[in-house]
């Protein structure tokens, strides 16, 4: 049987190195390569593209928007970048969101989603979708990362034996209230604006927590409701687990999901019913990247959706 000729180009990076690993372990694909010296070369490198069956883009958002005009519409295209997740003619690689997979199937062109953006997402656009949170209901979304998400730069401030005090301690950021994520969070979940978005880093590698608080009054829905709803949508789906209402542990520890490709969802509530507590986990280099990329390569190339996947 032919194998299918992948490219990652990227591979190099944080991601882009997971996805290749991921891939290596596989015989039904054929890996292809570029020289050193092409690297970086847009040409060289959408000539290696437009060889391949589908492509991975694990790029920043200027050279993945440079080199896509250069590719055939017919290879199959994921990019990992910010740039074409809002795009109208891309498919937002979130297959359990209700069509999506359908989509996937048939898409030459797929954003994968960003790991913060993967955590909202997942805790807020059923809900928009059913009609129990409106779309102008004022959110707020604090998440919190391991380092491995600021990449390579970050990773060896982190991991400098001489680094600063700072570095032992969470971090916020993005204090103007200005991400990357927000613009797909809000489009994607159908909001009327985005989100007030509060992201952290902390002193551990991998693994990602995401919450998003409620007030139920404002909702004019219950705990109860939400969170059945939320059970309802995601029934059956294999890398999404949304846990019983009230079943949180009294610490819930970001790392929790590190190393898997899998996410859970814990919903919380106030003892008086009138506040609740959306909690996604997931690894943000897993579900939040390289293992949202190969769930959605699956899918596009028929094959079994969660092959190559920590479950």
């Amino acid at each position: 049987m032919a194998k299918y000729k992948i490219f990652v180009d990227g591979s190099s990076g944080t991601t882009g190195l997971r996805i290749a690993d991921r891939l290596a372990a596989r015989d039904e694909f054929e890996i292809l390569h570029i020289s050193e010296a092409d690297r970086k070369d847009v040409n060289a490198r959408a000539a290696v593209i437009n060889q391949s069956d589908l492509s991975f883009l694990c790029l920043p958002d200027a050279a993945a928007r440079e080199v896509v005009p250069l590719l055939r519409p017919d290879v199959r295209i994921l990019d990992t970048s910010t740039a074409h997740r809002t795009a109208p003619d891309w498919v937002y690689g979130l297959p359990e969101l209700h069509g999506k997979r359908d989509s996937l199937r048939t898409a030459n062109r797929v954003a994968v989603p960003g790991c913060y953006a993967t955590g909202f997402i997942t805790l807020v656009a059923p809900l928009v979708e059913l009609g129990l949170l409106a779309a102008d209901y004022p959110l707020t979304c604090h998440g919190l990362s391991g380092y491995s998400g600021a990449g390579k730069s970050g990773i060896a401030q982190y991991r400098d034996p001489e680094r600063d005090i700072a570095f032992e301690s969470p971090r916020p950021y993005g204090l103007t209230l200005d991400h990357k994520h927000l613009p797909e969070m809000q489009k994607i979940c159908g909001l009327a604006e985005p989100p007030v978005f509060c992201p952290i880093v902390d002193d551990y590698y991998c693994g990602m927590e995401v919450t998003v608080p409620l007030r139920l009054d404002l909702v004019g829905h219950s705990a109860e409701e939400l969170a059945t709803a939320l059970q309802e949508y995601y029934a059956g789906e294999t890398m999404i687990k949304v846990h019983a209402l009230g079943t949180a542990p009294k610490f819930l520890p970001a790392n929790t999901l590190a190393g898997k490709d899998t996410l859970e969802i814990y919903p919380t509530v106030s003892p008086d019913g009138k506040r609740m507590l959306l909690i996604s986990l997931l690894d943000n280099l897993g579900k939040g990247s390289s293992g949202a990329a190969v769930q959605c390569m699956n899918i596009m190339l028929g094959l079994e959706e969660t092959k190559g996947l920590e479950l």
